[in-house]
């Protein structure tokens, strides 16, 4: 199954794995040629440094996300999601668990950062998002990072969990760019983004690809320290990643090259929201958007305390959310959420 922030721990082991083996009929999309990294053009236009420079101030009193802490992470301040000023990396390598689109031969070129504004108490990932393992990285040490995974030959940069730590993320693009980076950057995202944020990443950005992790306030409330409004900041958000990459585009390997992949998670007794979730995608964009439906869910952290939440999902729950897609006519599922959907029907009959 796909690996994600929520699997990296357990799934590292799997990067072998023949589950893994590229086949994007599924996720077909335009095809693009002669591709340029969104941020090059920036930067030769000389606004790359402004948008540096307007994403560091915001630290001083930090407005990057939703929580609005408002402390001065330059002073020392931490807030919700605890992270210092300078990002905190717990990790940089190929990954081979990620959607296919992005994997290729080669891998994702995946760069954990640590901490989390979001924080939910069924992560599969808490170690780094909740107690921030790892250690802190300047920009241009995470610069260095990205230019390591493109000469090891991965498609593209995966900043995974990179809300808290934009303004880092800006700042080592820029001088990895000075360098040679030439390979489209990926926003791994909870989906928990402000519009406003999100606007200082346009023209920077190539692929989004964020949760959306409920479509009930009350749920996200409860399972993510008190976020009653994620279902319509992540929907909102989304809204806005679209309108600045549009639908994901593949070069003639299949690989992506810019566009949008939403995930989101099934999670037992339909807390996610998943025919909601189906029906809004369904409504508010094309229903070719890339749509990564997984079945990965597993009881982490402290969702034993939330009945609710506290055992795996069923093969009748995942199958139920893939026909909730079907339903609703959305076209581009993830080819491994295709075939585990074919695998678990063929079981059942």
């Amino acid at each position: 199954m796909p690996l994600t922030r929520r699997t990296f721990l357990a799934g590292a082991l799997l990067g072998g794995s023949a589950l893994f083996q590229r086949n994007t009929a599924a996720s077909a999309g335009p095809k693009v040629e002669g591709w340029t990294p969104a941020y090059l053009k920036l930067e030769r236009e000389g606004r790359l440094v402004q948008r540096v420079s307007q994403a560091r101030a915001i630290l001083e009193h930090c407005q990057l996300c939703p929580r609005r802490c408002g402390v001065n992470r330059l002073s020392g301040a931490r807030g919700f999601c605890r992270a210092p000023a300078p990002a905190v990396v717990f990790a940089a390598h190929p990954h081979f668990g990620e959607e296919m689109p992005l994997v290729g031969d080669h891998g994702s070129g995946t760069i954990f950062f640590s901490h989390c504004n979001l924080r939910c108490v069924f992560c599969q990932n808490w170690p780094i998002s909740h107690e921030g393992r790892g250690t802190p990285a300047s920009d241009e040490q995470v610069a260095d990072m990205m230019l390591d995974l493109q000469r090891a030959g991965c498609h593209n940069i995966n900043l995974v969990t990179p809300t808290h730590v934009m303004p880092s993320i800006l700042g080592a693009t820029r001088i990895a760019v000075a360098k040679g980076l030439r390979i489209p950057l990926v926003y791994n995202t909870s989906g928990y983004e402000r519009l406003e944020m999100l606007r200082i990443l346009d023209g920077i950005v190539d692929i989004y690809l964020p949760d959306i992790k409920y479509m009930d306030a009350r749920q996200a409330a409860k399972y993510s320290a008190g976020a009653a409004d994620y279902p319509e900041v992540a929907t909102q958000a989304v809204l806005e990643m679209h309108r600045q990459v549009g639908q994901l585009q593949l070069d003639r390997r299949g690989i992506a090259r810019r566009g949008l992949m939403i995930r989101h998670l099934v999670m037992p007794n339909r807390v996610a929201g998943t025919e909601q979730l189906a029906r809004w995608v369904a409504g508010a964009l094309p229903k070719a958007t890339y749509l990564n439906i997984m079945a990965q869910y597993r009881v982490e952290y402290q969702a034993y305390e939330h009945p609710e939440i506290a055992r795996g999902i069923t093969r009748e729950e995942f199958l139920e959310a893939m026909e909730w897609a079907r339903w609703h006519g959305l076209t581009n599922i993830d080819p491994h959420a295709a075939r585990l959907r074919d695998f678990y029907r063929r079981r059942r009959e």
